[in-house]
């Protein structure tokens, strides 16, 4: 059963409200809101763009991946090469699953979609953000073979 593919043109309003769910749930996360503005608004505000579905899906160093259960799609992944010093990273800069469809196999679905294409790039190794305390998506990633390679500490100033 299909669980992840590449994303279409026709994708553009379901993902879009994915997106902004997943903006939503940032909101209640610590460090969420930092990260929604710093880390995915670049990505997040061309995907809830008119045409920026297709603007993404035309960049080859992107990928734009639906999550798919029982023929519906509930979830999306965002994917792309970095350049670091002459080698090739992948970057996640986004992954979410609707929580009605969590823990269905389509979030590990997701992950495999993008490291199949980021080894076909070339990249050396993948790196995907996690939020302090996001036990949930800490799980996944540690069972997909993941491991913390940098922590970012941060502190708030008067």
């Amino acid at each position: 059963m299909e669980r992840a593919r590449p994303a279409q043109r026709t994708d553009g309003e379901r993902l879009g409200q994915l997106c902004r769910e997943a903006l939503d749930s940032l909101q209640h996360a610590r460090g969420g809101a930092l990260f929604a503005r710093r880390e995915v608004r670049v990505v997040s505000t061309a995907l809830l763009r008119p045409g920026g579905l297709d603007r993404l899906l035309a960049d080859a160093r992107r990928r734009v991946v639906a999550g798919v259960l029982e023929g519906s799609v509930v979830g999306l992944a965002l994917g792309r090469v970095d350049q670091v010093g002459g080698a090739a990273l992948g970057v996640v800069d986004g992954l979410y699953v609707a929580p009605g469809a969590r823990r269905a196999g389509v979030g590990r679905a997701l992950l495999e979609d993008l490291r199949a294409w980021f080894a076909a790039e070339g990249c050396g190794g993948v790196d995907v953000p996690a939020l302090p305390g996001d036990r949930a998506t800490k799980n996944l990633l540690e069972g997909a073979g993941f491991k913390a390679r940098l922590l970012t500490m941060h502190r708030l100033l008067p």
